[in-house]
């Protein structure tokens, strides 16, 4: 089992560099060049996926000229990481014990 994990680890950084160039692609096609340098720096200085993540959509979408559910299936997986991350910091202040 640890192999198929050592032979997947190629597909998934390949995937993540695809996500992070259509997020570029798409944030500079909308807003240009600085804010995508800038959705990048974010991405990696504050791990904040929301913009790549956004970015990629639009990317395939308005850039690629994918259909709309294209654009969905390539930025599902950011949205996937990105909402239970978002719930529990709404959710810690309720939670938390002071």
């Amino acid at each position: 089992m640890e192999r198929f994990g050592i032979l997947l680890l190629p597909v998934f950084l390949l995937v993540g560099l695809a996500q992070i160039y259509l997020g570029y692609i798409g944030i500079e096609y909308h807003l240009g060049f600085w804010a995508a340098v800038a959705a990048i720096a974010a991405t990696f200085m504050f791990r904040f996926m929301l913009p790549i993540t956004i970015g990629s959509y639009f990317g395939a979408v308005d850039v690629l000229g994918w259909p709309w559910w294209g654009g969905v299936l390539v930025a599902a997986p950011g949205l996937l990481f990105i909402a239970p991350a978002m719930v529990m910091a709404a959710l810690e202040p309720i939670f938390s014990k002071r």
